[in-house]
């Protein structure tokens, strides 16, 4: 699944491409790609049309436009999901979702792809009267460490609180959001820091090169583009980013510690796995 820096690429893509457009027609090809607008997809196109897209926003995952007072286009990508602007003359992808067409003369629309269709698009309420607030269902959802609000000090409180462990709560969206499972390994080789260590054993200084680890991390992938292991994640122009050529831990089993030369371990982790470096890595001690 896209994670922080894959759909923050997206998302200025459309910044650049498509924020100050006017929608003039709008096709929904796929139920399943509007099911979070409960209302259907003729009345998301029929609500949709007419609108202009406003400037496109992030939040974790998320990504949305406003497109009037108390109203924005909310969009989640999923395992597939791809946002592209592409000439109104190229040919159909194979998993066209949705296609929103524009009343101006640049000869460019905006698709959402989806293979898997665990994504999709929706016609969201704000939550407050602001014209940038966020949808009020993803209101829950914590900022990023790469937001400038973000709240480092109630971060390190809120692990301390926390009866989990270190990677479950990076991937706690209502703690911290944008976070996944490749730069939450990612982030804890860098920290040092066991998967399973438990957050109450976090000291401040831990927690804090945990969260720079995160930023670091992130930030390095986002200069590529990302990270694409294959052809479902691309930015808005088709194209795949390269981050996956400089991971440190992730999908590197058996492979050499960057810093200790140890080989990268693979365990089983909530249906998923994680990738740590035993020596630099130390798994917490039983308790008791």
């Amino acid at each position: 699944m896209p994670e922080l820096p894959e759909v923050e690429v997206v998302r200025r893509g459309l910044e650049k491409w498509v924020s100050g457009r006017q929608v003039a027609t709008v096709q929904v090809l796929h139920p399943r790609s509007v099911r979070r607008h409960a209302a259907g997809g003729a009345d998301f196109a029929a609500r949709l049309t007419g609108r202009s897209l406003g400037t496109a926003h992030r939040r974790g995952k998320y990504l949305w436009i406003p497109v009037g007072p108390g109203l924005s286009l909310l969009g989640h990508l999923g395992m597939s999901g791809q946002l592209l602007v592409q000439p109104q003359a190229a040919p159909d992808e194979t998993h066209l979702r949705i296609r929103v067409g524009f009343a101006d003369a640049l000869g460019t629309e905006l698709r959402f792809v989806d293979q898997r269709t665990f994504g999709g698009l929706s016609l969201e309420p704000a939550a407050d009267a602001d014209p940038e607030a966020t949808p009020l269902s993803i209101a829950h959802i914590a900022r990023d460490p790469l937001d400038p609000l973000f709240d480092d000090d109630a971060f390190h409180a809120a692990l301390r609180r926390r009866r989990t462990t270190v990677k479950r709560a990076l991937l706690d969206q209502t703690l911290v959001s944008g976070v996944g499972n490749i730069y939450a390994d990612e982030a804890l080789w860098r920290a040092r820091l066991h998967y399973d260590r438990p957050t109450a054993t976090l000291t401040r200084p831990q927690s804090a090169l945990l969260l720079a680890s995160a930023r670091e991390v992130m930030a390095a992938a986002l200069a590529q583009g990302g990270t694409s292991f294959d052809s479902l994640y691309v930015n808005v122009n088709g194209e795949s980013g390269y981050f996956s050529r400089e991971l440190d831990a992730y999908g590197r089993e058996d492979e050499p510690c960057r810093r200790c030369g140890t080989p990268i371990r693979r365990a089983a982790w909530m249906n998923r796995s994680s990738y740590f470096c035993p020596r630099c890595q130390r798994p917490p001690r039983p308790a008791g």
